[in-house]
């Protein structure tokens, strides 16, 4: 590719991205696809000749959108935002045509100037103190750009580590014997139990210890009980020396008291860090910052404008009160390295693990410069009133409760009841691909988390989905019958398979009883907290167009990518009488609040499926490609009164591993003739 066809074809990459973010709710939210599904549609090796660009380009659909979570969907709720916008993405193609690899000062000025700048600007904004800031001379401080906040926490633990060992033996002569391993194994870190896990994987890399402190009921670590830990870690010979408060947690958002924990870190000479990953965007709002008190007092803060501030990744904003500190953690200064401005400015290479760094300050200054703070204001304002007004429509709804206080844009709800209904309906809200999200655990309790993450949402939006919530709560609140996720996970691993053991192959082995009962018989072990409530479930199988079985929880994705009608709330289920075989070879198998349904083992590569009721009829499937009904031989369908469900799988390729089964039940059988009337059945 040479200037001239980089020219026409980086127009239609332009395009393309212009096109998709502005045509985002066509697509299915969140993936239809197993496991290595990308190896069936690309060679094993790589080309030995290059390709022309636009078979390239076709590629983009056909193999990596059918794999893509699509997190600038207006329906993506899920973990916390990861925002893009159009300066945004116009900085980094900037960067990546320089490519400059700003370690030091002198291997490209622009690059270390431009990020102490924004790095200032950012810190105005946020209303940071003053010794966070590069313009004051006489100040140690100053802002930098990671990568992730996990790489700017373990920084900031890796520097504190290095300030406790060198306090420590000025403290104790006694431990000048010991090497620096010895003392690490008694340093102490301290977070909240709600804190992030990266803290703990940072506190393995670290090679210090880790304790969790319990939050308080509105899931905020206090300062009086951080002081009580760390007072008995000091009596059992520990060295504290580093704590995290978060401000914004994962689970629930909560925030952590920071006013009170500055206190015990001063008046003990901790290292306090600040992890504001989500909730760091939120103080450019001036009504926010009330959670900001205490800041006078920390070591380090950090938060992603990669998040919430129309930054796309990465882009972590961390600041450090003494940058001394850094440098005595981190420098290492080989000739090679050394430049004539050495000790005059900043070689941001002793402020992080890496040696290399990107240009991220582009994207940052084009995003600043564009927006400007007012305009980035309303976007946070907007995505917490969208928060609020879900909270609201939760609130309404007698089937649900709110777990915890909404802070910001985060909103943590559940069905009311056992946690397998919440974990239930979350399974098959995300089955539908329409929208996502992601559980957590609040005090004991499952609860999914809602997130309004989209620049893209509305509250026609947030209606919709809300449609969908409350609709699959009360089916699942009414023991109603709905679809069940059924997934390769759902039921037992699928090993790969060769291309010789594909569909239609001629050394088929039939599946035996004994080992269809003893699949059963793990399935029900893993699912007894699910089905113990007897829920009965319709079955949902996607047949490809080849008739080869893909065992899943939903209707395959959209193939032309075009938007899916609405479902009104009577309509969101599928029609429960029999089973039939559409074009585009959808079967449906309907279940009884007293029987489930059997596709017989011993047929290969084609669906046996019936609808059992008691004196009811099953319809053959019709369709082209797939059959319904018996080809030779007895067929029988065992079914069960415990409505449980079990599901054997086929790789994408459509290569048969398993059996498609029903737990059984002491022979409870339905037998079916040709033409698909049960002729015997007996249901417990």
């Amino acid at each position: 590719m040479d200037a001239e066809e980089y020219r026409k074809r980086g127009k239609e990459m332009v395009d393309f991205i212009a096109d998709y973010l502005s045509n985002i709710r066509s697509r299915r939210t969140f993936p239809n696809v197993e496991p290595g599904y990308m190896r069936t549609l690309v060679p094993d090796t790589a080309p030995q000749e290059g390709e022309d660009w636009d078979d390239i380009a076709r590629d983009i659909e056909r193999v990596i959108m059918p794999g893509i979570t699509h997190w600038q969907s207006p329906h993506m709720h899920a973990y916390f935002p990861a925002l893009n916008s159009f300066p945004s993405l116009l900085g980094d193609m900037l960067a990546d045509g320089i490519n400059c690899l700003g370690f030091t000062w002198a291997s490209s000025p622009a690059c270390t100037e431009l990020e102490k700048i924004v790095m200032d600007w950012l810190a105005d904004s946020l209303g940071l103190p003053e010794f966070f800031s590069h313009r004051k001379t006489e100040s140690k401080g100053g802002g930098v750009i990671q990568s992730t906040l996990s790489e700017a926490t373990l920084v900031a633990m890796l520097a504190a580590r290095h300030k406790a060992i060198d306090a420590a033996r000025a403290a104790n002569s006694d431990l000048d014997e010991l090497d620096d391993a010895e003392i690490c194994s008694r340093l102490v870190a301290y977070c909240s139990d709600q804190a992030h896990s990266s803290i703990e994987k940072n506190s393995l890399i670290t090679m210090s210890r880790l304790r969790h402190v319990e939050t308080d009921e509105h899931l905020s670590l206090r300062g009086p009980t951080l002081d009580e830990a760390i007072e008995a870690d000091i009596q059992s010979g520990l060295i504290p020396f580093f704590v995290c408060a978060t401000l914004g947690t994962t689970g629930a958002c909560g925030f952590d008291n920071l006013k009170e924990m500055s206190q015990v870190c001063e008046r003990r000479s901790i290292w306090l860090h600040v992890d504001a990953a989500y909730a760091g965007s939120a103080f450019i709002c001036p009504e926010f910052r009330c959670f900001m008190a205490g800041m006078d007092k920390v070591q380090s803060f950090a938060f992603n404008p990669s998040k919430w501030l129309m930054v796309h990744f990465d882009c972590t904003a961390f600041w450090v009160r003494d940058s001394e500190a850094l440098e005595r953690a981190f420098c290492v200064n080989p000739l090679y390295l050394r430049h004539h401005r050495q000790g005059d400015a900043i070689d941001f290479m002793h402020w992080q693990i890496p040696l290399s760094r990107r240009f991220r300050a582009l994207k940052l200054w084009f995003v600043l410069r564009s927006f400007g703070i007012e305009k980035l204001q309303k976007h946070i304002r907007k995505g917490v009133e969208l928060a609020k007004y879900f909270e609201s429509l939760v609130a309404e709804e007698g089937i649900f409760e709110l777990e915890g206080q909404r802070h910001l844009g985060l909103v943590v709800f559940r069905l009311k009841g056992a946690d397998c209904l919440t974990e239930d309906l979350l399974r098959h809200l995300n089955a539908t691909g329409k929208l996502y999200m992601v559980p957590a655990s609040v005090k004991g309790k499952y609860v999914i988390r809602f997130t309004v993450t989209s620049t893209h949402t509305t509250e026609d939006d947030i209606r919709k989905d809300w449609k969908l919530i409350r609709t699959y709560g009360i089916k699942i609140i009414g023991g109603n019958k709905i679809y069940p996720p059924i997934t390769r996970n759902a039921s037992w691993p699928v090993p790969p398979v060769s291309a010789e053991r594909r569909l239609g192959a001629e050394d088929r082995r039939p599946v035996t009883g004994a080992e269809v009962e003893d699949k059963n018989k793990k399935r029900r072990a893993r699912s007894e907290d699910i089905f113990s409530y007897g829920f009965p479930f319709n079955a949902y199988y996607s047949l490809r167009k080849d008739a080869r079985l893909l065992v899943g929880a939903m209707p395959p994705a959209n193939e032309e990518g075009e938007e899916e009608e609405e479902d009104d709330d009577d309509d969101v289920f599928a029609e429960e009488d029999g089973v039939t075989v559409d074009q585009k070879s959808h079967v449906n198998g309907d279940l009884t609040s007293n029987g489930d349904v059997l596709s017989s083992p011993d047929v290969i590569g084609k669906l046996e499926k019936i609808s059992i009721e008691e004196g009811g009829k099953a319809h053959p499937g019709k369709g082209k490609g797939s059959q319904a009904k018996r080809e030779a031989g007895p067929n029988p369908a065992t079914v069960t009164s415990k409505g449980r469900f079990g599901a054997g799988s086929l790789t994408n390729e459509g290569a048969y591993n398993g059996v498609v089964n029903i737990c059984h039940s002491n022979n409870n059988v339905a037998e079916t003739t040709e033409n698909g009337v049960i002729k015997k059945s007996t249901v417990h």
